[in-house]
């Protein structure tokens, strides 16, 4: 009789196996991956240690782009081809985003489509190739940490970002190489981290003020479920604008002319270590030198930094009390939650803690707390924590609607609506004879087209040929658990139907996003190679390095002058093999080190046995056997 192998749904029907998913913040300033180890969640560090990468990407070389810290350090240098804070820029139109890309000393391609592209010496760049490259980075160091290919990966968004800047965070996964297994809301990710560490139950406001972004959300939690009542906030908004408010400060007490674009970063990185230091201290001091031909420096107090950013503090604060509004509650809620870099401004805590009048929750690392909560979700998503203790109920930042007559919106789902979800309304012709109908999909809060934001259009024709208002046409919007919208339009009486699912206006389209993939295709055998080499390399360095300790501990004991001699000749040959290309080299001198080395490690485990065995009669062993 057959025997059927059976499993949980969503569980492997091999025991023990484990999914590797990890959680990525792709934030404005900094971006971390993390990933759930041994039932934690921890941020996973690169070679030296450090878990931020910094989000900057810079163009200056043809052959190869240079994210992080290596690029941070050419901004000064190379200001229009190190893109800074590109969060800012994802999903926006090139209109919308100009006064930013003008403060950054970006130069900005016009493109027929109204979209944003930077002009760099390697070409066009959009934000979403910029941000693929950050998310490339998170990626290979999360395949080097856990030592396999991931089976996905959730990205946390903030919970303004509208569709269009929502499908452009996917391309920039699909770019990267990563399996998106959930978009999910970067308060909704603190929540998860600290509901699930410190069981927090109640009402909980979610302040997330990071370097570009920032999001208010309030969440009841209760026995695993996460449940979102209402978020706003402003995608334009963040710490990179308390650097700026002080950058500006300086050039008013100064009186100085307009600085070059080079010498403005450099301004606006010194004044970003003044906000840092004024975190912990009273005063600072902003080096001046090389900024202007006097040099010198100039002296900031911490309450004339609070005063510059009272305004920005205050504009949280009333899009915190909107929320409030929206969620149908009082002032006061259970507990307050700070995310983000930008809350570790000792005005910004104090004035959250007297708006909600609770003391703010600062257990987790702000920096950190997101791609830890995103990490719980990945791991659960992926199917490693069957049990399925955690439900989220997220929602949709802004309303969806449609265009009627006149240039009116028509709102299908208002905004803070429980996603996932489907809802359909029905709509009919204006005209005698009518046979097609042009469905134009928009978001916001306007009540007119203009002042709302187009998101897809779309055509259903075959409509048979009918009085005025006798058609009868079911339109429907679904919004899956990422945010993504689809939307189906139907004639009720003969079943024709047309369906769009919405893409960005400003993102990539399918083609360069397929082209962006097949380059990457085309360039495989070249990664492999490389990968294979880095790979050689550690077996190679590890081999060097334990052969090195057992000849300073053993070497002139168990080797004749010569063998010694024989042994580092080798190890010095590998260490040459090392320093070229040529794997097939560098994989013989580790081969041939190896073999070379057998006997002495033999020896040294005879050492060790006799040592063990020291003073102990067979028949001691005998018994020891026996029993």
């Amino acid at each position: 009789m057959a025997l059927l192998q059976i499993a949980e749904p969503g569980q492997s029907p091999v025991p023990h196996q484990v999914k590797l998913a990890v959680g990525i913040d792709l934030g404005t300033t900094n971006s971390l991956v993390a990933s759930v180890r041994g039932g934690r969640a921890t941020v996973l560090p690169d070679e030296q240690g450090s878990a931020m990468l910094p989000s900057v990407v810079n163009y200056s070389q043809a052959e190869a782009s240079r994210v992080g810290r290596a690029a941070q350090a050419l901004a000064a240098e190379h200001p229009a081809d190190t893109l800074v804070s590109v969060k800012r820029f994802m999903g926006r139109g090139r209109d919308d985003a100009a006064g930013d890309a003008a403060r950054a000393y970006y130069h900005l391609a016009d493109d027929d489509t109204g979209m944003v592209r930077f002009i760099t010496s390697v070409g066009e760049i959009s934000p979403v190739e910029a941000s693929a490259e950050i998310l490339k980075v998170l990626h290979r160091r999360a395949v080097d940490t856990l030592g396999n290919e991931l089976d996905g990966a959730v990205i946390t968004v903030p919970a303004y970002f509208d569709e269009a800047q929502r499908q452009a965070t996917k391309d920039a996964a699909t770019l990267a190489g990563l399996k998106v297994l959930r978009l999910l809301n970067e308060p909704t990710a603190a929540a998860v981290a600290y509901g699930l560490d410190s069981a927090e139950q109640g009402v909980i406001a979610v302040y997330d003020l990071g370097g570009g972004t920032f999001d208010i959300s309030i969440l009841r939690l209760h026995r695993g479920v996460f449940e979102v009542l209402a978020t706003g906030g402003d995608t334009a908004l963040g710490g990179d604008d308390f650097d700026a408010a002080i950058a500006d400060w300086v050039l008013q007490q100064l009186a100085a002319p307009e600085l070059a674009p080079g010498n403005y970063r450099q301004l606006q990185t010194r004044a970003r270590s003044a906000k840092e230091q004024l975190s912990t201290n009273d005063s600072t001091s902003i080096s001046l030198q090389g900024l202007l031909p006097e040099g010198g420096a100039i002296d900031l107090t911490r309450a004339e930094f609070e005063s510059l950013i009272q305004p920005l503090v205050k504009q949280t604060l009333r899009a915190c009390r909107r929320c409030l509004r929206d969620a149908e509650l009082a002032d006061t809620v259970d507990n307050v939650v700070m995310v983000g870099g930008s809350t570790r401004v000792p005005m910004v805590r104090e004035a959250v803690g007297e708006f909600f009048q609770r003391e703010p929750l600062l257990d987790i690392d702000p920096d950190q707390v997101v791609a830890v909560g995103a990490a719980i979700q990945a791991d659960i998503l992926v199917g490693n924590r069957p049990e399925g203790d955690l439900l989220l109920l997220d929602v949709i930042p802004l309303s969806l609607g449609l265009e009627t007559m006149g240039g009116l919106v028509e709102k299908i789902i208002p905004r803070n609506t429980t996603i996932p979800v489907t809802r359909a309304q029905e709509f009919t012709t204006f005209k005698d004879g009518q046979t097609a109908l042009a469905v134009h999909i928009v978001q916001g809060e306007r009540e007119l087209v203009s002042d709302s934001r187009s998101l897809a259009r779309f055509e259903l024709r075959g409509i048979p040929p009918m009085v005025a208002g006798a058609a009868r046409i079911l339109v429907t919007f679904q919004v899956d658990a990422d945010g993504l919208l689809n939307v189906a339009a139907r004639e009720e009486t003969t079943g024709v139907e047309s369906s769009v699912t919405v893409k960005p206006s400003f993102g990539l389209s399918d083609g360069e996003i397929s082209g962006m993939l097949q380059a990457s295709f085309s360039h495989a055998e070249e990664d492999k190679q490389a990968r294979q080499r880095a790979e050689h390399r550690l077996e190679a360095q590890q081999l060097l390095e334990g052969l090195e300790a057992a000849l300073a501990a053993d070497g002139d004991e168990l080797l004749s002058p010569d063998e010694c001699a024989e042994l580092h000749g080798l190890m010095q040959q590998l260490r040459l093999a090392m320093e070229g290309q040529d794997v097939s080299t560098l994989k013989a001198g580790t081969e041939q080190l190896g073999k070379a080395s057998e006997d002495f490690a033999a020896r040294r485990m005879d050492k060790s046995i006799r040592q063990a065995l020291a003073g102990v009669s067979l028949d001691a062993l005998d018994d020891e056997v026996s029993e």
